[in-house]
């Protein structure tokens, strides 16, 4: 069975291994993660594998670690049903407040699913203001087509910079 486990604490060092170990001393396998530190808070999403008896011991090791000021949530991880086509695509665009929400709802109208999202704003050089980059995974189902995505999210604003690129 594979499980996605969600994690937030404090940030310090050591969490990771601790969570690695639990994995590891009920029988568990770290298949993949996502990690991260923000404004002082670690957060992670993690994928794991391990035999259906051993859940049990897992998610009481795990829901001990909320001693170290850990929150873990636990969830059973399903099959994924429908064949998908990856792409990544990268936006750059004047910052503003709701940009995020103009770019996923531009996807979610199209029915495209975003698999992963990744944002980031910093100084723009030459204007003096704030440059939005996100760089999204999506998957594409065979009847959608990553030239309509593009033009879609190319149509929100004309400062807006789309490129698409087939995914790895």
């Amino acid at each position: 069975m594979e499980l996605i486990l969600s994690v937030m604490a404090s940030d310090r060092p050591g969490i990771v291994e601790k969570i690695a170990s639990v994995i590891e001393a009920e029988g568990g396998n770290w298949l993949e993660s996502r990690l991260a530190t923000m404004a002082g808070r670690f957060a992670g999403i993690i994928r794991v594998q391990l035999e259906q008896d051993h859940y049990g011991p897992l998610q009481q090791a795990l829901q001990a670690l909320r001693d170290d000021g850990l929150s873990i949530q636990i969830e059973v991880g399903e099959a994924d049903t429908e064949t998908v086509q990856a792409y990544t695509i990268e936006v750059v665009g004047n910052d503003r407040p709701g940009i995020v929400r103009e770019v996923t709802r531009a996807l979610a109208v199209m029915h495209v699913n975003v698999i992963d999202l990744s944002t980031e704003v910093e100084p723009a050089s030459m204007s003096g203001g704030v440059l939005f980059k996100a760089v999204v995974e999506v998957g594409l189902t065979e009847d959608q087509s990553i030239e309509k995505v593009v033009s879609g999210l190319e149509g929100l604003s004309p400062d807006l910079m789309v490129d698409a690129k087939l995914g790895e």
